[in-house]
């Protein structure tokens, strides 16, 4: 089956249990569907660029999945329908990584960035 990663941004006024009952929730929604979670990640309470819904802040939520399309299709089609989720965002990889995603990392843990080119 295909493997996708998602990551959804849920209301600021939500409780961190509320937060992560949004992951349970459609995590069930995927395995009625013929999927399954691999991992999941809450990231917390972070600001964001700039305002969506009148919202400053989001409760961040990472998702590692192994679903067939149609059962990615129908929990993204709830999670736009759901009240208290602002955005959602799917992305199809070949592999999932090892470990913890980035933004559960520290920075030590990282790696280093590289060189910065000279501009001109």
């Amino acid at each position: 089956m295909p493997l996708y990663e998602h990551v959804f941004i849920a209301r600021q006024d939500l409780s961190n249990a509320q937060a992560e009952g949004l992951i349970e929730h459609f995590g069930a929604i995927l395995a009625d569907n013929g999927g399954k979670v691999v991992e999941h990640e809450y990231w917390g309470v972070k600001t964001m660029a700039f305002k969506i819904n009148k919202n400053r802040k989001g409760h961040y939520a990472f998702l590692r999945t192994d679903a067939p399309a149609p059962a990615v299709q129908e929990m993204e089609r709830l999670m736009r329908l759901h009240e208290d989720v602002m955005r959602v965002l799917t992305v199809k990889v070949e592999a999932h990584e090892e470990g913890p995603s980035a933004q559960m990392q520290k920075r030590e843990e990282r790696g280093e960035r590289g060189e910065r080119r000279e501009r001109r």
